[in-house]
C-alpha cells in the first residue's frame, strides 16, 4: 500500500506522435505512482516531455489498439491501473473518485463518464455523453481485448462506477477527424470479415438510422446544437461505410434484405 493507505496506482498510455496534448494527460495524472507509456515511432517531441514527467517510455512497434494497450499494462509495476489515452485528462473530481476507490475497493473494474469536446464544445447528450468507460482496473481481474479497433476490457464482474468525468478534448480539426474515422472503419469491417461475418441491404440502412434515433432522439442528442448533430451524424456515416466496406471485403453484392 502506499503512505495514503491507498492501494498503488500505474497510470499507462500508448502514443504516437501526442506531443500536442500529451502535458495536459500527464499533469492530469501526477497523483498515480507510476507512469507508463509505450511509443509506436513517434517522431514529434512526445518522448521529451514524457521524461520530463519522469514517465518511463517504452519502445514498441503497433500490435494494434487492444493488444498495444495490453502489453502497456503488461509493462506496469502495478496491479491496478488506469489506462488513459494521450488527448484525454483526469479532472478533478475523477482524481478524488479514483484515490477513494484504491482505498477501499468495491470492485476490481471501474467505469467513469468520458466527456467529449467537438467542434469547441463539451457535449453533454447523445453519444458524446456520458461515454462509460472502463479503464481503472486490477489487471488480475481484467484484461483489454484482442480487437485491433473497437478495443474493449474484458471482465467477468460487476463494475464499480467512479463520480467525477474524464475528460477528452482533441486537437485535431474535423478533417483530421474525419480521416481517423475512415480508418477505423477499414479495421472495423476488416475485423468483421475475419470473423466471417457478411451484410445486407436492412443492415447497412438500418444501421444508421437505429443509431440516429438512439443517440439524436432518445439521448437528447439535439440539445448539443450543431456540434450535436454533426457528430450524430458522422457516428451514422460510419455505421454504413464500415458495412459497406465489408460487404467489399466479401466480394459479393449487397444481398437482398
Amino acid at each position: 500500500m502506499t503512505p495514503s493507505s491507498r492501494a498503488a496506482l500505474s497510470a499507462v498510455i500508448i502514443t504516437k506522435n501526442a506531443a500536442c496534448r500529451l502535458e495536459t494527460c500527464l499533469s492530469s495524472i501526477s497523483f498515480c505512482d507510476e507512469i507508463v507509456i509505450v511509443d509506436s515511432g513517434s517522431s514529434d517531441q512526445t518522448r521529451e516531455i514524457a521524461k520530463t514527467f519522469n514517465a518511463r517510455v517504452i519502445d514498441k512497434p503497433w500490435l494494434g489498439f487492444g493488444r498495444q494497450k495490453q502489453f502497456a499494462v503488461d509493462q506496469a509495476s502495478h496491479d491496478w491501473v488506469l489506462c488513459i489515452d494521450a488527448d484525454e485528462w483526469v479532472s478533478p473530481e475523477l482524481e478524488t473518485s479514483i484515490k477513494a476507490a484504491l482505498a477501499q475497493p468495491v470492485a476490481p473494474v471501474y467505469r467513469m463518464p468520458r466527456r467529449n469536446r467537438f467542434l469547441g464544445r463539451w457535449l453533454r447528450h447523445g453519444e458524446g455523453y456520458p461515454d462509460w468507460s472502463l479503464r481503472l482496473f486490477d489487471r488480475r481481474s481484467a484484461r483489454w481485448s484482442d480487437d485491433a479497433v473497437h478495443e474493449k476490457v474484458l471482465y467477468a464482474v460487476t463494475p464499480g462506477t467512479l463520480d467525477g468525468d474524464l475528460m477528452h478534448e482533441s486537437a485535431e480539426t474535423l478533417r483530421d477527424y474525419l480521416e481517423k474515422q475512415n480508418n477505423y472503419t477499414t479495421l472495423a469491417a476488416q475485423q468483421l470479415f475475419e470473423r466471417g461475418q457478411s451484410t445486407n441491404a436492412l443492415r447497412l440502412l438500418g444501421s444508421p438510422l437505429v443509431r440516429f434515433v438512439k443517440f439524436y432522439v432518445l439521448r437528447f442528442g439535439f440539445l448539443d446544437g450543431i456540434p450535436g448533430f454533426t457528430h450524430t451524424i458522422i457516428g451514422c456515416m460510419n455505421s454504413f461505410v464500415k458495412y459497406a466496406k465489408l460487404a467489399e471485403l466479401n466480394r459479393l453484392p449487397i444481398k437482398p434484405a
